[in-house]
């Protein structure tokens, strides 16, 4: 077992099928294994999954809670800034909230922050220190 990973990470949405089509717009293809109930989408090595928050809620035992956002940033990094601006732009095209336009940043890399329709914030980002294969996949250095 490898107890260092990320299998799937499951989104509570207010509206599943708004944040389908959103995920959609963003040009994510959503998995065939997909029901009625919850969305799943393939990455690379993990996949998202976007599950109604009350239905999340009952499933994790605690019908009662009122999930929050905004405590995680999922992030997606790129070679150079023009992608970071590109995937930027298209975020908000597809009905992202900005939080914060791409820029330089005080560790020498470029970014910027939005939300999706539920509040789930997303880094998108270019480390000059980081490389990516061709795939976009990250291998930490070292």
């Amino acid at each position: 077992m490898t107890p260092q990973r990320v299998t799937l990470i499951t989104l509570g949405v207010a509206d599943l099928p708004a944040a389908r089509a959103f995920y959609g717009r963003l040009g994510w293809v959503e998995h065939a294994e997909s029901q009625t109930g919850v969305a799943f989408f393939q990455m690379h090595g993990a996949a998202l999954a976007l599950f109604g928050a009350a239905d999340l809620a009952a499933d994790q035992g605690r019908p009662e809670a009122k999930l929050g956002t905004g405590a995680v940033t999922l992030a997606q990094n790129f070679a150079t800034e023009a992608e970071v601006d590109q995937a930027y732009a298209a975020a908000l095209a597809a009905g992202a909230k900005p939080l914060k336009a791409p820029e330089k940043v005080f560790w020498g890399g470029y970014s910027g922050y939005w939300a999706d329709l539920d509040g789930h914030v997303w880094e998108v980002a270019m480390n000059p220190f980081w490389t990516l294969a061709a795939d976009g996949s990250l291998r930490l250095p070292g």
